[in-house]
């Protein structure tokens, strides 16, 4: 199929397409009416917006996924939301492995691309672990969950909210149904002080978030650090400041603001949770809405961020930043080329890191701008709308459901984008060309 495919387009125009075609399908199956608790159609605009917030794992919504759409059209989220975070090329080849059909060059090289790989080499390999392990944890978090949502709801409904709440999580989409329950939008704040819950969610988002590549790391290795590839390396020790450095911060933020009066458990249940969902998860145990501007600017940088190449999570990706800040201490210090963990980093990674913060930042910024001229809205909530959806996440000051068509469009392009990834996008235009023999001259340009 995919073969078939490449033929006419390039890999980062079939991957743009092949995402295209997901969420269109989603948004028509999603207009159906019996999609919708009232039976009717649900207008275009809003499935649209729905299916590309699924099927890029964001979880901005206009409407509230559990009193808005029935069993049929959560059903068709959940697997807009596990394609989305596996990837439509995943799935096409887990099929091709059940069928016993060859995987061939062309569509390795394609699935190569797809979880963002250094090599095509063992990425079937790859591909197998990532799909036994999303079976694995996502199954043991809806065990998990079961213990809280069945003495909860009952038998058959807490069953269906623990997989819905295992996958969305496990796929960093922030997606919840527990609206019906609760109060539409409530995310998870009915349970902000459940040790339980929070743990699982938090530990599903991690673990989707770090990638496939250093899964294979960790399972190869195990516990021996100084064996981990240097990507694995990153990744992790970046991760861990992430949620801990974001975690402190909120709190010093927050402390005597929207976490005043909550047992001391809660404070740190609710200052971890949202430090970790807001690097491409979405979910929330507290009203963003409410909290300081210090903190929300917190969380757009942590949106910006987001998780780990490879993974079901957004964002700039935490190698980006730890790539482009070493290239700064290293430069501040005078050292030659970029050394982290006793490896030099390769200066075609330096420069591709960069592109991806200008071309991010453009893109952010002139969304920004764009809805700020259109609505009398204010510029945080904006930018916090904005990084929400640029970076995947799924959290809201509580506006995207006053936002009007043409800023809707906006975020849509922002989720396709921060999914499909801004470069993947841009590369998908112009065809690689090979280095000319005859180059331009060399010139210094003064900077900084």
């Amino acid at each position: 199929m995919f073969t078939k495919i490449h033929r006419r387009f390039s890999h980062a125009q079939t991957l743009a397409i092949g995402h295209f075609l997901v969420i269109l399908t989603g948004a028509l199956l999603l207009m159906l009416p019996i999609a919708s608790q009232d039976g009717t159609v649900t207008d275009f605009l809003s499935t649209l917006f729905t299916s590309t917030s699924a099927t890029c794992v964001t979880g901005l919504i206009v409407v509230d996924t559990g009193t808005h759409w029935t069993f049929f059209g959560q059903l068709v989220i959940l697997l807009l939301i596990q394609i989305g975070g596996l990837g439509f090329v995943s799935i096409g080849v887990l099929f091709s492995m059940f069928l016993n059909r060859k995987i061939s060059l062309s569509t390795r090289s394609l699935l190569q691309e797809s979880l963002n790989v250094d090599r095509v080499g063992g990425v079937i390999r790859l591909v197998r672990k990532a799909l036994l392990g999303t079976l694995l944890f996502e199954s043991i978090g809806a065990i998990l969950l079961c213990f809280r949502f069945i003495p909860d709801f009952g038998l058959v409904t807490g069953l269906w909210m623990s997989i819905f709440h295992s996958v969305s999580a496990f796929c960093n989409a922030g997606f919840d149904i527990l609206g019906s329950f609760f109060g539409a939008y409530c995310s998870l704040v009915p349970y902000a002080g459940d040790v339980l819950v929070n743990m699982v969610i938090m530990s599903l988002i991690v673990i989707g978030g770090i990638g496939f590549i250093v899964w294979s790391d960790l399972l190869e290795h195990t516990y021996h650090f100084k064996k981990y590839r240097l990507h694995t390396k990153i990744v992790l020790i970046t991760t861990l400041i992430l949620i801990f450095g974001g975690a402190l911060l909120f709190y010093i933020f927050e402390k005597d603001s929207i976490l005043a009066g909550r047992p001391i458990h809660e404070q740190i249940l609710c200052c971890l949770f949202s430090s970790v969902t807001a690097r491409t998860a979405g979910f929330n145990t507290v009203d963003f809405g409410f909290v300081r501007q210090c903190s929300a600017l917190l969380m757009c940088v942590l949106m910006y961020i987001g998780g780990s190449p490879g993974s079901t999570a957004g964002g700039i990706k935490t190698t980006t930043i730890a790539v482009l800040f070493g290239s700064l201490v290293s430069k501040v210090r005078g050292n030659h080329g970029i050394n982290l963990f006793r490896r030099q980093v390769d200066k075609d990674t330096v420069s591709q890191s960069a592109n991806v913060l200008v071309l991010t930042l453009l893109l952010a910024t002139s969304s920004i701008m764009a809805i700020c001229a259109m609505q009398d809205l204010n510029m945080l909530d904006v930018a916090f709308e904005v990084f929400s959806g640029l970076g995947t996440v799924g959290m809201t000051t509580g506006i995207t459901r006053d936002l009007i068509p043409a800023s809707q469009v906006i975020i849509i392009l922002m989720m396709y984008l921060g999914r499909i990834g801004t470069m993947s996008f841009a590369y998908s235009f112009f065809e690689k060309r090979n280095v000319p023999a005859i180059q331009n001259p060399v010139e210094k340009v003064m900077v900084g």
